[in-house]
């Protein structure tokens, strides 16, 4: 896409939105963007950027993609707008009850829809050794324990419970453990354990940083494709699920 993409950014005011807001000022790839989030703006537009409370969400301008990082209260809200605007959406919201997971599910019959609770490209390889490594390995014991901040609210963490996922696809049953303490970005520890042996797979983020790329790049990925529900290894070409 030559044009600047013009983004709905959802969550404006948390810690994924002012990283995404920060980087798109610096990506000639991106239009000035549109920011909602909970709280009533201060000033309507700041330093080129149109922000908006969520209560104003139907009235925003048009945008090429919604991203959407809030929380599961907002989410709902976030989605409807795509659907009636038929704009892609990319959304790493965690902590979805199962009724708003399959409404992404029934979206994505739609528009292209991409949800990934973690968009680096780390995890994403991670998905694939866990899934392979429970294959290989019936049996053992399988634990995941992941580490973040203490302001955030969902435990397990969403790339915890993904991780999972992979585990139980190669036939493991995982067990987790969620630590919350200072600063941490996140850390995801999967650990295979046997009499007399363990193997651990462990990925670290030390910047939030990548997570706001991996999901920059999704919506430019995402901007041109056609009704369908994606994921961070369809953008990759990453096979997870043979």
């Amino acid at each position: 896409m030559n044009t600047p993409l013009t983004l709905l950014i959802h969550g404006a005011y948390g810690r994924m939105g002012q990283t995404l807001l920060r980087l798109v000022a610096e990506d000639e790839r991106f239009a000035a963007p549109l920011a909602v989030s909970r709280r009533q703006p201060l000033e309507r537009v700041n330093q080129g950027v149109a922000y908006f409370a969520a209560s104003e969400l139907h009235a925003v301008p048009a945008f090429d993609v919604l991203l959407d990082f809030s929380l599961p209260q907002g989410f709902d809200a976030a989605l409807a707008l795509a659907r009636d605007r038929g704009r892609p959406l990319v959304s790493g919201t965690t902590g979805l009850a199962p009724e708003q997971q399959a409404a992404l599910r029934e979206a994505a019959a739609e528009i292209p829809v991409l949800w990934a609770s973690n968009f680096s490209i780390g995890v994403a390889l991670l998905q694939q050794l866990v899934r392979k490594a429970a294959s290989a390995l019936p049996g053992w014991d399988c634990d995941i324990i992941e580490m973040h901040h203490t302001q955030k609210q969902d435990a397990p963490s969403g790339t915890a419970l993904s991780l999972g996922a992979a585990a139980e696809k190669g036939g493991a049953t995982p067990h987790y453990a969620a630590i919350r303490a200072g600063d941490i970005v996140g850390e995801h520890w999967v650990q295979f354990a046997a009499a007399g042996e363990r193997i651990e797979l462990v990925h670290r983020a030390t910047s939030r940083d990548i997570f706001a790329r991996g999901a920059l790049q999704a919506a430019l990925w995402l901007a041109d494709k056609p009704a369908g529900f994606y994921a961070p290894s369809d953008l990759l070409g990453l096979d997870l699920a043979g």
